[in-house]
């Protein structure tokens, strides 16, 4: 395990009655009532999902959580995926995982069996476009829950959202609802990640799509984190009174945020730097003036940076105190910690060369990690049971 200290580069942070027990149990049955999916029973051919459910409500604490890191070797949980995207991990236990290539959002059984819960209509794949990130809405008190996801169509790229029934073991999705179209699309750079943020908006990453100055125009839609309610619309306080929420992007594909709150962005660099930022409302990271770290006051720099070699990031994910970020070319996952303090960060690499492309990671039950291999995707070198759906063990670092 290599380790690696980034310098102490910082962006400047910006200051941002009782009812009756009756009536009570009433409007609690109402609610459950409009909020349970509709109930489908598992096929007996399959295993329903024994894997714990996600906590989406949990509250931050309000001390800094344990740095973790990676204890023993990975195990398989499922293989035989097909180019997949983004891991999704849903109440109940259900595990989705969205396939690049085939527009089919798959069902991860307990058993390491996969079957097809959805395939998103208007999905047109090429080059780096297609099926990509994947996010979950819970119900509220007039719908039933949602997955979102991003993808790209025949004109542009978009976000779609699914009403999402049954139980683990026999999830369905419904058709795609538009609630954002328009997003440029290219061959590549057309970043994909989203994620609902402890705020509860729905975030969106967009690359470049080629068109480098659009990322240092605020009113387009490329080279830029987005910020929407979850009916597509821009979110209350944006700093540009549009969808933008940070911009100078060239292709940020990995989201993120920390017990505080802080929001993180991994993101592929150039030829030179790949990127790990701090994110802030209305603040612009460089592209295309700059790539990596340029101390250039008019842009904020990352707060760690790799060669693209060792890098080029996809999917970011922060469990305890630590980030952990997905490599593509690199072949390794990153951990970067501790996430909520400022200050110098420690970077360390795992199973570099030992498992080909990693796209995505995530926080798995208890304190686990989990994360996709990507050799399937055109870039790879497949090997057998590619692509996999991988779990390991964290352990408190020290």
């Amino acid at each position: 395990m290599r380790r690696t200290t980034a310098h102490d580069r910082w962006p400047r942070r910006r200051a941002v009655r009782a009812v009756g027990l009756s009536a009570g149990l009433v409007a609690a049955v109402a609610l459950l009532a409009a909020c349970t999916p509709e109930a489908v029973a598992p096929p007996s051919s399959v295993a329903p999902s024994p894997f714990p459910s996600p906590n989406p409500s949990a509250t931050a604490p309000v001390e800094p959580p344990p740095v973790l890191l990676p204890a023993g070797e990975p195990e398989v949980l499922a293989s035989g995926l097909e180019a997949p995207w983004s891991i999704l991990r849903v109440p109940g236990g259900g595990v989705l995982v969205s396939e690049r290539d085939s527009g089919r959002i798959i069902e991860v059984l307990g058993d390491g069996s996969l079957r097809v819960a959805g395939e998103v209509a208007g999905v047109v794949a090429g080059g780096e476009g297609g099926l990509m990130g994947l996010a979950y809405l819970p119900c509220t008190r007039v719908s039933g829950p949602f997955v979102f996801a991003a993808h790209t169509a025949a004109s542009d790229n978009r976000i779609v959202r699914m009403r999402l029934t049954g139980v683990p073991g026999a999830l369905e999705l419904g058709p795609p609802e538009p609630i954002l179209t328009g997003i440029p699309r290219a061959a590549n750079h057309n970043g994909g990640r989203i994620a609902f943020g402890p705020d509860g908006f729905l975030y969106a990453t967009s690359g470049d799509a080629g068109d480098r100055d659009a990322a240092q125009d605020p009113a387009s839609l490329s080279g830029k984190i987005l910020r929407m309610t979850s009916e597509g619309a821009p979110a209350p306080g944006n700093p540009f009174d549009n969808l933008t929420w940070s911009l100078g992007h060239r292709n940020p594909q990995g989201i993120a945020w920390d017990a505080a709150g802080g929001m993180w962005a991994a993101e592929f660099g150039q030829n030179t730097w790949d990127e790990l930022n701090r994110i802030e409302p209305g603040a612009n990271y460089g592209w295309p003036a700059v790539e990596g770290a340029a101390d250039d006051p008019r842009f904020v720099d990352p707060v760690m940076q790799w060669s693209t070699s060792e890098a080029s990031p996809s999917g970011l994910a922060i469990v305890g105190d630590t980030l952990f970020l997905a490599a593509l070319r690199g072949e390794r996952i990153w951990s970067v910690a501790p996430a909520t303090a400022g200050g110098a960060l420690t970077a360390t690499e795992w199973f570099p060369r030992q498992l080909g492309r990693i796209r995505d990671v995530t926080a798995g039950p208890d304190g686990s990690l989990w994360f996709i291999g990507n050799n399937t995707d055109g870039r790879g070198s497949p090997r057998e049971g590619d692509d996999r759906l991988f779990r390991v063990r964290l352990d408190p670092a020290g």
